[in-house]
């Protein structure tokens, strides 16, 4: 009955058409004496027909007789339109009228009704939307995603590279699986976990985790999911989607990319309430309107937890907040073999070496990297994927892919060769500067060449020498066309780049520069705000402004400094691996080392 009473303003609307064509088809004419064409002729030569109005698209002839019978004739039938006005024509004294447009009256009034019609039923159908019958109704619904967690059931054994996310998660499943256990103990789950990290390090995967762990219903929904252009529409979808996850208790919500709703408020120019705001008022009045009795665990992910609105973060709403951060070399080796399993690995395959020669790399990385080593594999019509591959892959990841087609002349090849040279020359006189482990120049990406220095172990602090000799490696391509031709090219327009930026960091963030000493200069970079930024002024003075340009220029002249020096000690060797490569286009380890054999780290 419910169903059917979706469907009553449609069921009306027809209902009150047919009642209105069949009243006319029924009631519109009076009744008249049919004739046949004989009939007819006959009565008008016997001179009874007074009138006769002939409806030509209807193909009718109706009039009056000498004694009131009205009739009509249907000549279509018999014989064609000439020979009914030939037998009018023939007696002038008969009233004629002939009506070129005239229709049915059903049909007049149908037409007539027709806008009615259409307005009825349109209200119709924005009451049965409005009423949850259509789109329009689940406008307000949240559109959570419930994966089958039989057929897609992920645990915290299919995620390698996060062991203390894992067990901070562990406590949530725990609770979930028995509740009772912490109640019994006055303990009380956290409402909230905020996963925050940069992108691809496995934020959704562990939620997902801590759901297959715990076997409740699992409903995922983005952030930007919640903001329409309809005023209200987010604030209805949170509500909606918290009682869905009621009526299912216990139940894990997981709002992804959370940045979207939750930004800070009043941030926009003018700080105005708008959509956004409204939605993110509504998500912390749910927030604060369950508890963990209810069994309904939010976790939400981020990779800017920095723009966050503070009173999300307090405590009582997210009150765990983990950090999922890049997997050190531990980590990725155990990521490796996760992404290896189902893929058919070579004899010489050694997963730790990947491991070590891929820092930096989040798990989407390295599952990437294994599928560009198995599509290698598969382009050549292999059946095993080599090290080799995976070699490539690590290449092709972090430099682009290889541009063979690309045609240099000799000159810009040896030009090439010397500033690939002269950077892993520096690098590898420098004893702060990361391991070079491979120099080529064939094209990659954007990159006319390019120089692998990799780090012998994970480093998270940065000393002041460490950075000024990374500086110096960083010019050494732009010294090495300095002493050999006399000249400089544009090749250098990236390593100056990030030169320029080092240095300023030094100068304005790390407090390296003794002139200026302990000072945070600037505003924070990556400021996102426009509204916000737009408030603030330069925290420092154009005399302060002046200093820090003469002190980034300072350092950079000194790592240039350092940077000629090494390369004229050692041009010999300069000379000889610019020649190697130039015949070679590619100088591995192996290689590099008997190159550098003879001259030790400064």
């Amino acid at each position: 009955m419910k169903k059917l009473s979706k469907y009553a303003p449609f069921v009306g609307v027809i209902t009150v058409a047919l009642a209105v064509i069949a009243w006319s088809v029924f009631t519109g004419d009076e009744p008249r004496n049919e004739l046949t064409l004989d009939q007819f002729q006959a009565e008008i030569e016997a001179d009874h027909v007074v009138t006769a109005d002939i409806l030509e698209k209807s193909r009718r002839v109706t009039g009056e007789l000498q004694d009131g019978t009205r009739y009509k004739v249907e000549y279509i039938k018999d014989f064609g339109d000439e020979l009914v006005v030939s037998l009018i024509d023939a007696d002038p004294a008969i009233k004629i009228d002939v009506d070129h447009e005239s229709t049915p009256r059903w049909e007049s009034l149908l037409y007539s009704m027709l806008p009615l019609i259409i307005l009825i039923g349109a209200f119709g159908f924005f009451i049965t939307q409005m009423q949850g019958g259509g789109k329009m109704g689940k406008f307000g619904k949240a559109t959570a995603y419930q994966p089958d967690q039989d057929a897609s059931a992920v645990t915290f054994a299919d995620v390698a590279g996060a062991d203390e996310a894992v067990e901070e998660l562990r406590e949530i499943k725990d609770f979930l699986e028995d509740p009772n256990r912490f109640a019994a103990l006055g303990a009380a789950i956290p409402k909230g976990v905020l996963l925050f990290g940069p992108p691809g390090t496995g934020k959704t995967l562990l939620a997902r985790a801590v759901a297959g762990e715990a076997g409740v219903p699992f409903y995922s929904i983005s952030g930007s999911d919640f903001v329409e252009m309809y005023v209200g529409i987010g604030a209805s979808r949170v509500r909606n989607l918290f009682k869905q996850a009621k009526e299912t208790a216990p139940a894990i919500i997981f709002i992804d990319e959370i940045d979207a709703v939750g930004r800070h408020r009043g941030a926009g120019v003018g700080g105005g309430h708008d959509e956004r705001e409204q939605t993110l008022n509504q998500l912390l009045v749910e927030m604060d309107g369950f508890d963990a009795a209810t069994g309904v665990i939010l976790i939400a992910a981020t990779n800017r937890s920095d723009i966050l609105d503070p009173a999300l973060l307090r405590p009582g709403r997210f009150d765990r907040q983990i950090v999922i951060d890049a997997p050190d070399v531990k980590g990725r080796k155990q990521i490796l073999e996760v992404h290896a399993k189902g893929k058919p690995l070579g004899d010489g395959v050694d997963l730790e070496r990947i491991a070590q020669r891929t820092p930096g790399f989040t798990g989407a990385d390295l599952q990437n990297l294994l599928n560009e080593a198995a599509l290698l594999t598969v382009r050549e019509r292999r059946t095993s994927i080599t090290m080799a591959d995976i070699a490539n892959s690590v290449d092709r990841v972090i430099a682009g892919p290889e541009r063979k087609s690309r045609l240099m002349s000799d000159e810009d090849k040896r030009v090439i060769a010397y500033h690939e040279a002269g950077h892993a020359l520096v690098g590898h006189l420098l004893p702060e500067c990361d391991r070079v482990h491979k120099v080529t120049i064939i094209p990659r990406g954007r990159a006319l060449g390019w120089t692998m220095a990799l780090p012998d172990q994970e480093r998270f602090l940065h000393t002041k020498p460490a950075l000024e000799q990374r500086l110096s490696m960083l010019l050494g391509g732009r010294t090495a066309e300095e002493l050999v031709f006399n000249q400089v090219t544009t090749g250098a327009v990236d390593d100056i780049e990030r030169a320029t930026d080092l240095a300023r960091s030094m100068v304005t963030e790390f407090g390296m520069s003794e002139l200026l000493g302990l000072r945070k200069l600037g505003q924070r970079s990556g400021e996102v705000f426009l509204g916000k930024s737009m408030g603030h002024d330069r925290d420092y003075g154009d005399d302060v402004a002046e200093q820090v340009d003469a002190e980034i220029g300072r350092i950079i002249e000194a790592a240039h400094i350092v940077a000629t020096d090494v390369l004229t000690t050692h041009r010999d060797t300069l000379d000889k691996m610019a020649d190697a490569l130039i015949e070679h286009e590619t100088l591995d380890l192996e290689e590099l080392g008997e190159l550098f054999a003879g001259i030790t780290a400064l």
